[in-house]
């Protein structure tokens, strides 16, 4: 799968994620070291990547702004629970393809996850 990982993500969550075989681009790399949250969310769109942030002002920019996206994972992630938000990242992934994951906002934590639509 493809990521655009927001500058707020931690690094061994993209080092687990490409050693999982995905393409993970993070902001820095995409040139967004120091952009907005609205400007991230464009870019993720324009190239068909899929979001990856802890950031949840992404809600607000998603459903109450209206500003349209190809897909959020939204990780509620700290350091002392990093395997477990990385085993039930894996789960997510696992049980949806790509193209479900377009289509939805996703919040992963310890051991569970949930997803919202959209559109």
């Amino acid at each position: 799968m493809y990521f655009l990982a927001d500058h707020d993500v931690f690094g061994a969550t993209i080092a687990f994620l490409r050693s999982q075989g995905h393409n993970v681009l993070t902001a820095r790399e995409a040139g967004l070291a120091r952009s907005p949250d609205n400007e991230v969310l464009r870019q993720a769109r324009q190239t068909g990547r899929i979001l990856l942030t802890r950031d949840s002002d992404y809600g607000s920019l998603t459903f109450l702004d209206a500003q349209p996206s190809l897909g959020i994972i939204l990780l509620r992630i700290s350091l002392p629970v990093i395997p477990h938000v990385h085993e039930e990242l894996l789960r997510l992934l696992s049980e949806h393809s790509e193209e479900e994951l377009h289509m939805l906002f996703a919040v992963v934590e310890p051991g569970r996850h949930r997803l919202r639509p959209l559109r």
